[in-house]
């Protein structure tokens, strides 16, 4: 409960994914130094919280932390196909990027809950896709926002522009397989999925609304 009151006000010196990637790159002798460098939300684009939002929890506004419709309609997919589907959270993959170890143990699934709910608890909305957004991975070894915008646009994160929200958040299910500079056929789709979903969820005053 410690960290999850401190990292309330403070900007997050580092993540367990990083910590992971670190030792990654360790075990394999490699050298290994991540791009990362936290801003406020105020300095990220509206259009990058929203393009996150339309891509992985679009319910994120208003669920308290658990999409529970998602997790049937993911459970119900996934009992006929081959190809799985998630239905993680924003407010979830926050705690497991900050917290947590690699693993799809039950045991993992109990602690990402117990987080889940103590940043629902603790955090405004608007704090939880700040932070979601200075530690996802958008790349390898690009972590955040900011570094990612930089890395592959060469502009700070506030200058993004809505398409090139989309490409980020259109990696996010492999960040380490695809590019958000080079992207691929099938990176491009989901970036038009994206902006299209963006387009029906009202735009970037949804942003701009959280926690009012």
């Amino acid at each position: 409960m410690l960290p999850v009151a401190c990292f309330r006000f403070v900007p997050v010196p580092t993540s367990s994914l990083i910590l992971e990637r670190r030792v990654e790159a360790w075990s394999a002798g490699k050298p290994w130094k991540p791009q990362k460098a936290w801003v406020p939300l105020e300095q990220i684009a509206p259009a990058m919280g929203l393009a996150v939002m339309a891509a992985e929890d679009q319910n994120f506004a208003e669920h308290a932390g658990f999409d529970w419709g998602a997790i049937e309609q993911a459970m119900a997919h996934n009992e006929v196909s081959r190809r799985k589907r998630g239905a993680s959270t924003i407010s979830q993959q926050t705690a497991k990027n900050l917290f947590l170890w690699p693993s799809r143990s039950w045991v993992r699934k109990g602690f990402e809950a117990w987080f889940t709910l103590l940043l629902e608890a603790g955090w405004p909305k608007r704090r939880i896709l700040e932070v979601y957004l200075n530690v996802v991975e958008f790349g390898d070894g690009v972590f955040g926002v900011e570094a990612a915008s930089r890395a592959f646009f060469r502009k700070p994160a506030k200058a993004l522009r809505p398409e090139e929200a989309a490409l980020l958040a259109a990696v996010l299910p492999n960040p380490r397989r695809f590019r958000a500079d080079r992207p691929s056929p099938y990176i491009l789709g989901r970036r038009d999925w994206i902006l299209n979903q963006m387009r029906l969820m009202g735009g970037e005053q949804v942003v701009r609304d959280l926690g009012k």
